[in-house]
């Protein structure tokens, strides 16, 4: 697999849907390393290389579980904040996924592997800054936004990761934009003010958290191509959400939210909630999102990122009978569009 920078198809793969975990950063720019670690991949590409058509389809159906999973974890969220703290939720979720993945994830690969990527302090600190701003910031706004705004809603105003990450690209890399992503990012900005307009000022606060939320998502998308990390992409993945689960129960200390909680007082359908944001929204997910990467072009995975609102959105409606208005499916459409623009501007 190449290498790809933080802004390549796109500037969208960290995107991983807002809501879910890391995915595009460690993923992303996962290479074999010298030695043991490249004579396993060769020898994993030709064991691949047997079953080519197999393999592919495989990692379609990956995809189609990233697309459905991920999407689906805007509406796991809008549950589960019904009745336990935002913060709690989502530090709950990533050291539980983070604890179940790090161990797996460390001790799948051969003796050789293991030796030659063994994460270090450095690899510890680029991961957790990475952590911090996708999850617990970026993931933590979400859970924060949802507890008054709609999952369906939320999921379009995450579908702007992909505008901040081509201005953090700009600003950090000095990667030119061009006109067309520059058209994009006008477009997407007309479609984020359409989309304000009609929750009224009592959803101002949480549109501006989410958006917040979203900057800071992919900013620290493109910081993470600078950043140490390990070259297995769950191994890092699975450092990213002990980091940032920890700075999100360091969060709800502060905010108060871990004294005000109480388990017993979560309803059923929360904590199902929350264990469908572990098992099927971060591990499962996850790891059919490094399948998919891994066998299928960069512009067909990053299609998740315009396909997970649309999933938010459908379930939303039909499972928590959200307010679809013609105005919010206007906005929400002007923006998959701009998002469109900036993932197929560039060959993937």
């Amino acid at each position: 697999m190449r290498q790809n920078s933080a802004a390549e198809g796109g500037c969208a793969l960290a995107v991983s849907s807002g809501p879910g975990v890391a995915a595009g950063t460690t993923a992303a720019r996962a290479e074999p390393a010298p030695g043991a670690h490249r004579r396993t991949a060769a020898r994993t590409d030709a064991a691949l290389a047997i079953h080519p058509a197999a393999a592919t389809r495989a990692a379609w159906a990956a995809l189609l579980v990233v697309w459905f999973v991920w999407g689906s974890t805007f509406v796991a969220i809008r549950v589960g904040v019904e009745s336990i703290p935002p913060l709690v939720m989502a530090s709950v979720r990533y050291l539980v996924a983070g604890a179940i993945l790090f161990p797996v994830a460390r001790m799948t690969a051969p003796p050789a592997v293991r030796a030659s990527d063994r994460p270090g302090i450095r690899q510890w600190l680029g991961m957790s800054v990475v952590g911090t701003m996708l999850l617990a910031f970026g993931n933590g706004a979400a859970c924060y936004a949802e507890q008054t705004l709609p999952a369906g809603f939320t999921a379009l105003l995450i579908a702007t990761v992909p505008f901040w990450m081509v201005l953090a690209d700009r600003v950090i890399n000095r990667r030119a934009v061009g006109w067309p992503g520059w058209l994009a990012l006008l477009v997407g900005a007309a479609g984020v003010a359409i989309l304000a307009r009609p929750h009224g000022a009592g959803a101002a606060l949480p549109t501006l958290v989410v958006l917040g939320g979203s900057l800071s998502w992919g900013t620290g998308s493109v910081l993470a191509g600078r950043l140490p990390a390990p070259a297995r992409p769950l191994l890092g993945s699975s450092m990213e959400m002990l980091t940032g689960g920890a700075v999100l129960a360091g969060l709800a200390a502060a905010t108060g939210e871990l004294a005000r909680f109480d388990p017993a007082q979560v309803s059923g359908r929360s904590w199902l909630a929350l264990g469908y944001l572990i098992v099927p929204g971060s591990l499962l997910a996850m790891t059919c999102y490094v399948i998919a990467l891994r066998r299928l072009p960069t512009t067909a995975v990053s299609t998740y990122a315009y396909v997970n609102p649309v999933v938010a959105v459908g379930l939303g409606a039909l499972l928590l009978r959200e307010n679809l208005t013609p105005v919010t499916l206007l906005g929400g459409g002007v923006v998959l569009v701009s998002v469109a623009l900036l993932l197929w501007r560039r060959p993937g």
